[in-house]
């Protein structure tokens, strides 16, 4: 099962607040070199981003589209990466005291990764979503600084 937490030292709306902005997925999204809105507003139930994933001089595009929203707290996403397959990511921001814990889930639905999902698989997955939340916090808490001394 890939699942991961980790504490961000932010206030939730701060967390939704990176989450909600389609032009931010690629500053927290591991391998993710850019991304668009492409369909309806981000991240409004069944709209969708494209993103650029590049790795040398190949690059591949894919679409993330959203299943559920429940702003501040969830969102759920359907993300497609192409001949991988696609994959169900959901994220959960909860109210930690002053801070957010958030929690990924994500399990391979399609594809490639959907007939090969095994326990190898999922190590793999934890050690992105590792990294992954590690950059969310980053952009978020820089993000959450940045509006504190705002008004200096």
């Amino acid at each position: 099962m890939a699942v991961r937490h980790r504490l961000i030292h932010a206030a939730p709306h701060d967390v939704w607040h990176v989450l909600a902005d389609a032009s931010r997925y690629a500053d927290w999204v591991v391998g993710t070199s850019e991304s668009h809105e492409a369909r309806g507003a981000w991240p409004e139930l069944h709209s969708a981003l494209e993103y650029t994933v590049r790795i040398g001089p190949w690059q591949v595009s894919g679409t993330t589209v959203v299943r559920r929203v429940d702003a501040p707290r969830e969102l759920e996403l359907e993300v497609d990466s192409g001949p991988v397959g696609t994959a169900r990511v959901a994220i959960e921001v909860r109210s930690w005291g002053e801070e957010s814990l958030v929690i990924v889930d994500e399990h391979p639905l399609r594809g490639i990764g959907g007939l090969l999902h095994n326990a190898a698989l999922d190590a793999l997955i934890q050690l992105r979503h590792r990294d992954m939340l590690k950059r969310l916090a980053d952009v978020v808490e820089e993000s959450a600084g940045a509006d504190d001394h705002a008004w200096i």
